[in-house]
């Protein structure tokens, strides 16, 4: 079964901006036919969506770029290093890995997205005979719990007070759902702790009994930046480039916006809170700002594939999301499918499908929201559905095809420096074993 798979997804899942295009096509050529839209709409949806992601993509690069750049600070590895000595098997060192990942990105997605990749290369660095491509996969597939956690997008949308959250269900909420009843939920606590242990197995008994081909060391370069020593008297352009106190002071500003925004003004913990941690903390352990400077830089080339390829995602979101002159979309149409063969027992399940293969197509959690908030929030209040398990369902279908999409493994591609074709075999197994344990969780949380 696991040879199956990942032979099957090296013969035929191609580089990651190849899989993007085709899936403009697809999404393309099923626009026109189910929601009778013009080829003329679907380019004009495509060509709107395309610049949508351009905020959220610069974000994602900074992510990866700012953390590889924190994880290349000297005191940094070092402490990275000595965690990475603690598994003495390649057993040990994937169910360590697969482990540390999904605690991490349970507690925040952008977080446990890097943190995972960085400690697993540490790893292979000082564990010879581990397999590095399904060490880097069983850090990727940590990310399938994310959003049933802290950081859940469609969890934390639904605890928002305001109009805003009426609109966006179409009148089905009129009030919040608290997280107690979503994140916090007790049969959700039960089924983050099962997929985990699941991958966990899953991944562990993956490795194979003999040891695995050495992995090219060129992969586990470290990126840091050597230091450039000043000859002679420094100039003072040299000084400033190599003060520790403007590193210092623009850190500290760092963390004293986060402490007046996380604490005082008791702001969310999201995306751009990491990337200020990242920054801060990178700021200081690397002390100067040239040095940071010379890191960061060698850290920037592994974002090309994020910036290369979101605009692209973005228009295929345009395209699932756009409405001609029928009134109609994909997104609803998809919807609408699950709803006409649901009961109260089986909504949640056929809900978490329907998120899973739109998440093929639309791989973000606003644009779920965007899209089925309205549909499946007041289809699910008609059946008596608890709206907490209806919005829970929709973020684990959003999180679960994660698993075998590129689109959200290219920042730990771009650190790992390998292909999606290396790791897509091994999650896809994961895929199955998480699928099992969230499908069976839906359903009894629904009887």
């Amino acid at each position: 079964m696991i040879k199956f798979c990942v032979r099957l997804v090296q013969r035929w899942l191609p580089e990651p901006f190849i899989f993007a295009i085709l899936l403009t096509f697809v999404a393309a050529l099923l626009a026109m036919p189910i929601c009778r839209q013009t080829p003329l709409e679907v380019v004009e949806h495509w060509g709107g969506g395309v610049w949508n992601l351009l905020a959220f993509a610069m974000q994602m690069a900074l992510v990866l770029v700012c953390g590889s750049t924190l994880a290349a600070a000297p005191s940094v590895k070092r402490g990275i290093n000595a965690l990475a000595r603690l598994p003495k098997t390649p057993a040990a060192a994937i169910a360590l890995v697969t482990v540390v990942s999904a605690l991490a990105c349970w507690l925040n997605w952008g977080f446990g997205l890097i943190v995972g990749v960085i400690f697993a290369k540490a790893i292979a660095r000082q564990l010879p005979g581990v397999d590095y491509r399904l060490l880097i996969a069983s850090a990727y597939s940590g990310f399938v719990v994310w959003h049933a956690g802290l950081s859940g997008s469609i969890p934390l949308t639904m605890a928002t007070p305001g109009e805003a959250l009426a609109q966006a269900t179409g009148g089905a909420l009129t009030a919040p759902v608290p997280v107690g009843r979503t994140i916090l939920d007790p049969h959700n606590l039960v089924m983050v702790l099962l997929v985990i242990v699941g991958i966990t197995v899953a991944n562990t008994l993956m490795h194979p009994k003999r040891d695995a081909v050495t992995v090219d060391p060129s992969l586990l370069d470290e990126g840091g930046a050597e230091p450039v020593a000043m000859t002679g008297t420094p100039t003072p352009a040299q000084r400033l480039e190599n003060s520790p106190v403007l590193s210092w002071l623009v850190g500290g500003l760092l963390v004293a916006y986060l402490a007046v925004r996380l604490g005082w003004r008791h702001g969310q913990f999201d995306l751009g809170a990491v990337i200020m941690i990242f920054l801060a903390l990178g700021l200081l352990l690397h002390r100067t700002p040239v040095a940071y400077v010379r890191a960061f830089g060698k850290a920037a080339s592994g974002a090309s594939g994020i910036i290369l390829q979101f605009p692209f995602y973005a228009g295929i979101m345009g395209i699932i999301t756009g409405v001609g002159a029928s009134g109609i979309c994909m997104g609803t149409v998809l919807a609408d499918a699950c709803i006409g063969v649901s009961t109260p027992v089986t909504y949640p399940l056929l809900t978490f499908l329907c998120a899973a293969v739109l998440n093929l197509f639309v791989p973000s959690g606003g644009g779920h929201w965007a899209i089925q908030a309205p549909i499946m929030f007041t289809a699910g209040a008609s059946l008596g559905v608890d709206p907490g398990l209806t919005g829970t369902a929709i973020a684990w279908g959003d999180a679960w095809t994660n698993l075998i999409q590129p689109f959200w493994a290219l920042p730990a591609l771009a650190i790992a420096r390998l292909s999606a074709k290396d790791i897509m075999g091994y999650c896809l197994v994961d895929l199955l074993v998480s699928g099992v344990v969230i499908a069976a969780g839906l359903v009894v949380w629904a009887m």
